[in-house]
């Protein structure tokens, strides 16, 4: 399982892999939900799942509950030529289950932790090649 993890304040994203032992102890969390950040390995901060996707590749949708996967109606386009068209689109539920397999979240609070710490450092293209040689 994939988490990734934002900061909305610098803009900055970051994923972890994670084992099953933690998509276990997150089964039945919903969207919205704010779990610790320990469980990816990013120590005292707190994390808020705003979606992530099965492993069909259809998203978590906040309006359908459980874990499972239907289809609904959606409004396609507000203006133009597809103005008031709904099309039915496959999503999964708001909670995270045994098919879960991205896990996007926010994070909320940091603690005493160093944020730095938690975003790895990019090279410089330029840099990086010339270490190479």
């Amino acid at each position: 399982m994939k988490v990734v993890y934002s900061d909305p304040k610098t803009g900055l994203t970051a994923q972890k892999d994670v084992g099953n032992e933690v998509l276990s102890s997150l089964l039945g969390r919903r969207i919205g939900d704010e779990v610790d950040g320990s469980l990816f390995g990013l120590n005292g901060c707190k994390l808020k799942i705003t979606g992530g996707s099965d492993d069909s590749g259809f998203g978590m949708d906040r309006s359908v509950n459980g874990a499972i996967k239907v289809q609904v109606f959606r409004k396609i386009a507000n203006s133009g030529k597809h103005k008031g068209m709904y099309k039915r689109i496959t999503v999964s539920g708001n909670s995270v289950g045994e098919r879960t397999v991205l896990l996007n979240t926010v994070i909320t609070d940091y603690g005493d932790s160093n944020p730095d710490n938690f975003f790895p450092k990019k090279e410089k293209e330029g840099e990086a090649e010339s270490e190479k040689k």
